[in-house]
């Protein structure tokens, strides 16, 4: 991909970073740009948050940052890190490290004042650029030939740099669907299936952090099919991806959860499993549960969904659960949606409040006489199944046509 390194400028103008930068530098310490704010500004793409590396010590940066009159919080000390808040916005600062011993996933190290030495102990030589106050960029691992070939590599030993943290065989995943153009590199790959069952020490927390953000990432149906062609799915989700029904949820722009049910999701059992695995929000699990309910229910529909049957559906369904289902099985065989039904249900999707709901009430039955206990219930049903064959009417009239339906059947002496 073309990179434009005219746009680090725009990091260097910043009056918030420019006033960190000359509070931290000086007197013999410098302080860089580092990872990611530097890799996206390149390709052009937003940076979320701006990182920095000083060789100065963490006391030694919290004396600075307070003394330029910023707030000075402690976030990551055991690992050099200070989060110094500039006219509100928070910037994370570390010190160089170095290793000192290194055995297992485990490392002693210390501060350093070596650029170089710290870029090489990260993981991926894209995410090692860095740049300073002068607007020089410092590449010590080929991380622009790299970005620029669209290659997503570890720095060194693929192995040792995934011992030194299991989360980086995901975080390789999610790098290369986003700035990858080709196969996942064969190294790295290779690397990440000798080492994979160190997956099992991850929590589950941060397992789904990097599932959801490979599944939003440009290039997920490709790589989702690789890792779960090599067993990598079904390891830490117990599952194999549909990819043909992720490519139809990625191709409608279906958020990560839409993404999640279409490649993983068949059955209801598969839905809890998912979110219990992924430690999901309840709202998640019941969006899973909703779209393994639609999606049986599709299967065998033999009429196509027009305005009225996608009424019925949006009335049994969350809009966002109906949503994701018909985009994931767009096209399969048997399941035919007409065009005027589409709007219909970006509007329902876009707006909650336009959702038909049953337009009686228990308290109607009453008034007109039907006895309180279980033939309030009898009636209902009967009223509710009258009214999604209609296609969920609400309009005037409607609630006295349903009484009178809900009446035909009950018992009143």
């Amino acid at each position: 991909m073309p990179l434009d390194h005219s746009r680090l400028d725009a990091l260097l103008v910043d009056t918030r970073v420019a006033a960190l930068l000359a509070a931290l530098n000086g007197a013999g310490e410098e302080t860089r740009i580092v990872g990611g704010a530097v890799r996206n500004a390149l390709v052009g793409r937003h940076v979320h948050e701006v990182d920095l590396a000083t060789t100065a010590t963490p006391d030694e940066t919290r004396a600075r940052g307070e003394a330029a009159g910023f707030k000075v919080v402690p976030t990551g000390l055991a690992h050099g890190t200070l989060t110094l808040v500039v006219s509100g916005e928070p910037y994370e600062v570390t010190s160089l490290r170095e290793d000192v011993e290194t055995f297992g996933r485990h490392a002693v190290v210390r501060f350093g004042r070596d650029f170089a030495a710290d870029a090489l102990r990260r993981d991926f030589t894209i995410n090692a650029l860095s740049l300073d106050a002068e607007g020089r960029l410092h590449d010590y691992a080929g991380g622009l030939a790299d970005l620029e070939a669209g290659r997503v590599r570890f720095i060194g030993d693929a192995r040792k740099r995934i011992r030194e943290d299991y989360l980086r065989i995901l975080r390789f995943f999610r790098f290369s669907a986003d700035f990858a153009t080709g196969a996942l590199d064969a190294e790295g790959l290779h690397a990440a299936i000798v080492e994979r069952e160190g997956l099992a020490i991850l929590s589950r927390e941060r397992v789904r952090n990097e599932i959801v953000r490979l599944l939003e990432a440009k290039r997920a149906v490709e790589v989702v099919g690789t890792i779960s062609d090599a067993g990598f799915l079904g390891l830490l989700l117990g599952g194999v991806a549909d990819q043909g029904r992720l490519a139809r949820a990625a191709a409608a722009g279906r958020d990560a959860v839409g993404r999640l049910a279409a490649a993983l999701v068949r059955t209801r059992e598969d839905a809890d499993r998912l979110g219990e695995t992924l430690r999901l929000s309840n709202a998640e699990r019941a969006r899973l549960a909703s779209y393994a309910r639609l999606v049986e229910h599709l299967h065998d529909a033999a009429d196509p969904i027009d305005e009225a049957a996608l009424r019925r559906l949006v009335a049994d369904h969350p809009p966002v659960a109906a949503a994701d289902a018909l985009a994931a099985l767009d096209g399969e065989p048997r399941l035919r949606v007409h065009d005027e039904a589409r709007p219909a249900l970006a509007g329902f999707e876009a707006d909650p409040e336009s959702i038909p709901v049953l337009p009686l009430r228990g308290r109607d039955l009453i008034a007109a006489g039907v006895p309180k206990g279980p033939a309030i219930g009898e009636a209902m049903a009967r009223a509710r199944a009258r009214w999604l064959a209609l296609g969920c009417p609400t309009g005037e009239g409607t609630r006295e046509a349903l009484i009178t339906t809900a009446l035909g059947g009950a018992d009143h002496s």
